[in-house]
């Protein structure tokens, strides 16, 4: 990994600034990515913005920012995308600082803002070596998700599209899906969780095997598909199904013949159900009838307490004398055949009893 620190003017960084919304935000004379097409949104507020612009005026120190070098030649803002921004902003007149454009002030004021100068360290190396180095360096500024980190380090034909369809207020895959999906799309939460369904969990493997691709048409179509899928299979919408991890269910069930009414009667059951204290995992277990997944209601101290001493301490298994510590409470009749977590249903048996109930 080369790592090299060089002093860029704002006048150099500002020359040719271009913001054309989708298609990215560019200077340095039309070398420097700084906002890539599709990538987060300015989220600077104003006070931010202006801390900048006074702290330039003023020829304190900015905090130092990070450019990775492509092979084409060209340069990519890692860390200091807000701040460059901010910059650029106001030297081409986009908002005032204490009541003065850039434009209005002096000719020396202006020389002063345009001589300033920047600390950017120059990062080079393989795709590992910049993702871990960059990584390391994710201390300042708004600071990058780890989506954010890896669309700099893959950056490309292929990211630049999967962006246009996951990485936009508004974008296609918000209005198909925000419903199901937790995160915001513009800090990169929407492509990354589409990439991990996918990759089925190898997001740097699948965004390296596919960074020259010349369209994301292929992670397009497969989430369109998963939510599709979870539209067909449960047709009622509840908010416990947001932030779910769909691509999952839809990787392993999507073959299953599921009928759509059955599950939904079911849900609506399980709703209800008090003993459920997850009702997210309601929907993955009614496709693997896992009970983990549901955190069914446990028995309370005092209610163990009650049948620990009605039992005397003996197991009613085993009839051996046991420490209230060594004892676990059990559902006399398993929940999945409609027990209750209550008093009349509860017995304390040894550990070693209960495992052998619990695997029958």
């Amino acid at each position: 990994m080369k790592i090299t620190l060089k002093e860029i003017s704002v006048r150099d960084l500002v020359q040719d600034y271009q913001d054309q919304a989708e298609n990215g935000v560019t200077g340095y004379g039309g070398k420097l990515d700084i906002r890539p097409p599709y990538q987060r949104e300015f989220i600077y507020k104003d006070k931010q913005r202006e801390a900048v612009i006074d702290t330039v005026t003023k020829n304190f120190p900015l905090n130092v920012m990070y450019w990775a070098v492509r092979q084409d030649g060209g340069f990519e803002v890692i860390d200091g995308q807000q701040r460059t921004i901010s910059i650029c902003q106001y030297v081409k007149g986009e908002f005032a600082f204490d009541m003065l454009y850039f434009h209005n002030l002096p000719a020396d004021k202006q020389e002063q803002i345009l001589n300033y100068k920047l600390m950017v360290y120059f990062c080079e190396g393989t795709d590992s070596e910049k993702l871990e180095w960059f990584k390391t360096i994710n201390i300042a500024g708004e600071e990058l998700t780890e989506q954010e980190l890896r669309n700099a380090v893959y950056h490309g034909s292929w990211v630049y599209d999967a962006k246009r369809y996951f990485s936009k207020t508004g974008c296609p895959a918000y209005g198909l899906a925000s419903d199901y999906l937790a995160g915001s799309a513009i800090r990169q939460d929407y492509l990354e969780t589409a990439i991990d369904w996918l990759s089925k969990g190898n997001i740097d493997v699948y965004m390296a095997n596919h960074q020259h691709d010349p369209n994301a048409g292929e992670l397009w179509l497969y989430f369109q598909n998963v939510i599709n899928w979870v539209r067909v299979v449960f047709p009622v919408y509840r908010k416990e199904m947001k932030g779910l991890a769909w691509g999952e269910l839809f990787n392993e069930f999507k073959d299953t013949p599921l009928d759509s009414k059955t599950l939904e009667e079911e849900i609506a059951v399980l709703m209800q159900d008090d003993d459920v204290t997850n009702k997210k995992g309601i929907y993955r277990f009614v496709l693997d009838r896992k009970e983990k997944h549901l955190n069914i209601r446990a028995f309370s101290p005092s209610m163990k307490r009650t049948v620990y001493q009605k039992q005397q301490g003996k197991c009613p298994l085993c009839k051996e004398h046991f420490e209230l510590e060594e004892m676990e409470a059990d559902h006399i009749t398993p929940w999945h055949e409609g027990g209750k977590t209550e008093l009349a249903n509860c017995q304390m048996l040894c550990k070693e009893c209960n495992r052998r109930k619990s695997g029958k």
